[in-house]
């Protein structure tokens, strides 16, 4: 039986199958933890932290998916396998897709709105993306 990221591989697929790396998911794990860590300081503009928390994010999720075998081809797919590569809910993967659509309006139309709402959310959500990858083994 296969399972649901084996099914999104192939030609037009959005992940591809790619053998874990340690010192990758090593390096994706630090930098992700890091940047969780300065999203939190309240002395920095909203933006920043925004910004810090939505690459937390990435970075901590690409590290799972990379755990599991696969390389994604886009970058929004990270967040859409969270319950596949570490085993969270919706709780989670709305809020990141959130900031993933913030996100991208405001690299690519100039339109970065956030607040204080979406900042604590986020950083709520990378919070438990951190705790479960920090209980994974790596590859």
């Amino acid at each position: 039986m296969s399972s649901r990221l084996d099914n999104l591989t192939g030609h037009s697929g959005p992940l591809a199958a790619e053998p874990p790396d340690r010192a990758e998911f090593n390096g994706l794990k630090k930098s992700g933890l890091a940047r969780l860590h300065d999203a939190a300081n309240t002395t920095l503009a909203l933006e920043s932290r925004f910004d810090l928390a939505y690459n937390a994010a990435h970075a901590l999720c690409l590290a799972a998916l990379r755990s599991h075998g696969y390389r994604a081809k886009y970058r929004y797919i990270v967040f859409q396998v969270v319950p596949d590569t570490l085993g969270l809910g919706p709780e989670v993967w709305r809020i990141l897709a959130k900031a993933h659509d913030t996100r991208n309006l405001g690299e690519y139309e100039g339109d970065l709105n956030v607040d204080e709402r979406l900042v604590t959310d986020l950083l709520k959500a990378v919070q438990a993306v951190a705790t479960a990858i920090q209980q994974r083994p790596p590859p």
